[in-house]
């Protein structure tokens, strides 16, 4: 640990967005020496006098949060359709961008984004950042560390039944830059690039059961939602370190029984957590071994540490070290995200070309609140 990064005056940090996300941020820049919450604007004024009011910081307009010159890093909280809109408006206005996943709906966008950022000499950061928890940083340290022997494949599953049950304004779910894929694949294309390195190509099908989905929520009950995406995703990533891990992410599965993540390598298997979380369980099979055991979690960060992922980015932008939430990581995500339904379409395995670099593991023994490696 740097201890001039201990030490050094934390970013002060605004937020545009006051929806339901919002709390997982507010909440996690507390967490973090590096982050001074300052202040939150939405569409909705009320929407942002609430929030401003429950975390003791200025509601602004969109506008006026842009302009402020005390702001350095702006959280890019608003619905994915606007991400791309928000976040170059944030980088034109001189200010770093951590968006929410995805980067933005479309790779064509996703680029405009990062292409802005170099011209105007800033970051770009984007969630997931649950793989900086205590569940995925200790399985990355179990694969780096050789205790399943060199990555063959593994599976991936993300098998529910939909949002429009429980959540408040479910539409967006199944509007275009939103679906299984792109709400939930972020967690685990996100995971297996951290796990495993960047995505030589993909080979998928994808299909959708209804055109249209009846919101049981309490707000929208009874309300149906056109269904304008994909719904059911299955298919295979071939990584450029030769493994291959087949995939299913669908809002149209009742129930199953499968692991979120798992990984097989020559010498053993690792059962991975679901990496929309940031704890375990971990679980390490070895060849000799001929049994599966539950494995400690070794680093910090096991509860909801949404905004680990800025609070990184600012101890990065501190002391020029890349940060681990990196755009480009985030586009080459979104490029295999779009991929499965290119593949589709065209029924060939689709290359992926947008470079990436795997994120850097964490170091045993930092300290808590505070990241700097």
């Amino acid at each position: 640990m740097s201890t001039q990064s201990f030490n050094e005056s934390p970013l002060n940090i605004g937020i545009i967005g006051c929806g339901n996300i919002f709390d997982a941020y507010g909440n996690g820049c507390s967490l973090f020496r590096s982050l001074n919450l300052r202040a939150c604007a939405d569409i909705n004024p009320k929407a942002a006098e609430d929030k401003a009011t429950k975390y003791s910081i200025e509601a602004l307009g969109v506008d006026a949060l842009l302009a402020d010159p005390g702001i350095d890093l702006i959280i890019n909280l608003t619905i994915p359709k606007v991400h791309a809109e928000i976040s170059r408006q944030i980088l034109q206005a001189g200010k770093h961008v951590y968006s929410e996943k995805p980067l933005a709906v479309t790779v064509e966008d996703g680029r405009s984004i990062l292409d802005l950022a170099t011209e105007k000499s800033l970051r770009v950061g984007c969630a997931p950042d649950t793989f900086l928890g205590a569940g995925y940083q200790t399985c990355r340290k179990l694969v780096d560390d050789g205790f399943i022997g060199r990555p063959l494949g593994g599976t991936a599953f993300m098998l529910a039944s939909g949002p429009e049950s429980w959540h408040p304004n479910p539409a967006f779910f199944y509007q275009r830059g939103a679906g299984p894929m792109m709400d939930m694949g972020p967690y685990y294309v996100t995971a297996l690039i951290h796990l495993l390195g960047p995505v030589k190509a993909v080979s998928a099908i994808t299909s959708r059961a209804r055109s249209e989905r009846l919101a049981t929520c309490k707000e929208q009950f009874g309300h149906m939602l056109p269904v304008e995406v994909p719904t059911h995703y299955s298919g295979s990533l071939i990584f450029e370190n030769g493994a291959v891990i087949t995939m299913a992410i669908s809002f149209d599965v009742a129930a199953h029984k499968h692991s979120p993540i798992e990984i097989y390598g020559l010498d053993g298997s690792l059962g991975c957590p679901d990496p929309n979380t940031f704890d375990g369980p971990v679980s390490l099979y070895r060849r000799e071994e001929r049994e599966w055991n539950d494995m400690p979690l070794l680093f910090n960060y096991k509860e909801n540490s949404r905004s680990i992922g800025v609070a990184d980015m600012a101890h990065a932008i501190r002391s020029g070290r890349p940060h681990r939430c990196d755009g480009r990581m985030a586009l080459h995500a979104l490029e295999v995200m779009e991929a499965f339904e290119a593949s589709h379409q065209s029924k060939q395995w689709v290359e992926i070309k947008t470079p990436c670099v795997q994120p850097a593991a964490f170091p045993l023994g930092m300290l808590n609140s505070v990241l700097d490696a």
